[in-house]
């Protein structure tokens, strides 16, 4: 799974402050133990000074002395277990402690990355996706068809509220499907409460769970840390600036509810070009008909977005409304 270096640096932070606290556990149960039992204590220096008595033999050419050592530390391991046990305690007692045993708490099986690590990682990219908590409800497991109509109509394709329903989820899927495979951009438009913010989500939940990062602003959200980023250069707002960058799906929801100017039409052109540019899918979402995105945003704003964007109009009664009802 790509990573950011702030995210991997983050990561690994985390591996050292786990063997650290993993450590301090050990030395505690050490003390304790030799407080109870000093020749425990005597048994360790004694297996330490057999070690390096060894390894003068074998530098002298002793082909014995390894065979030789290995019994006398079994003879010293069953000696301090059998003293640990007499105390009330496992005989593991003491053995190094991991949260991991499996990468010994570093992140790393050889060259490859841990099961621990994969599962960090997706841990930290759903921390730093803004969306976290809803993604619980809002996801395919809970999309429902029930909420558009087959009776309503759109008389300019001929297809009801279900059937467009239908085909945007199919969209959504073939996105989650190709997405390391094909670079592509979702924009879905149409009136409020049809389900554009919910489908949005429901492909960053598959996404995140795959291990990808991605990041949920609305449009005011979005424009807030440009601003911020841009004239008051506040540290996060600068951080939270290059993610947009640099995250593998940023969706921006709400579309045109922000008070635009020329700042956030110049801004919008930029961050939908950059992340072309860098082949970083984007999701967009609004409430405003194609005539109204092209009075407000720019003409090239415009023109990337209908040429790279796949369009999913979506229609029908307002699914808040109808979950209020019933």
């Amino acid at each position: 799974m790509p990573l950011t270096n702030s995210q991997y640096d983050a990561l690994i932070r985390k591996y050292n402050a786990t063997q650290f606290h993993n450590q301090h556990i050990q030395e505690t149960r050490q003390k304790e133990i030799y407080a109870k039992a000093p020749q425990l204590e005597e048994i360790d220096v004694k297996a330490a000074s057999l070690s390096v008595d060894c390894t003068k033999k074998i530098i002298s050419g002793d082909q014995t002395a390894l065979a030789a050592l290995r019994q006398q530390l079994a003879d010293l391991k069953n000696e301090k277990e059998t003293i640990i046990r007499s105390l009330g305690y496992s005989p593991d007692y003491l053995a190094p402690v991991y949260t991991c045993p499996d990468c010994k708490d570093t992140g790393y099986i050889g060259n490859k990355r841990c099961h621990c690590f994969v599962q960090a990682a997706i841990d930290l990219v759903y921390t730093q996706s803004n969306i976290k908590e809803i993604l619980s409800e809002e996801n395919f497991s809970h999309f429902s068809y029930k909420y558009y109509s087959k009776d309503q109509i759109n008389p300019s394709t001929g297809r009801s509220a279900y059937d467009t329903a239908v085909e945007a989820v199919e969209i959504c899927r073939q996105f989650i499907r190709n997405f390391d495979r094909e670079f592509s951009n979702l924009f879905f438009y149409g009136e409020t409460g049809v389900g554009k913010t919910f489908l949005s989500n429901c492909v960053a939940k598959e996404l995140l769970d795959q291990g990808h990062s991605v990041i949920y602003f609305t449009s005011f959200q979005l424009f807030d840390i440009l601003e911020k980023s841009k004239f008051q250069k506040d540290e996060d707002a600068i951080a939270a600036n290059q993610n947009l960058f640099d995250c593998d799906l940023l969706i921006i929801d709400d579309l045109g509810t922000e008070f635009s100017n020329s700042f956030t039409v110049s801004q919008l052109f930029l961050c939908l070009n950059e992340r072309m540019l860098r082949k970083k899918s984007t999701i967009i979402s609004t409430n405003l008909h194609m005539n109204e995105l092209a009075e407000i945003y720019s003409e090239r704003t415009c023109s990337r977005i209908f040429s790279n964007y796949t369009m999913i109009k979506l229609f029908g009664d307002d699914i808040r409304l109808q979950k209020k009802l019933h």
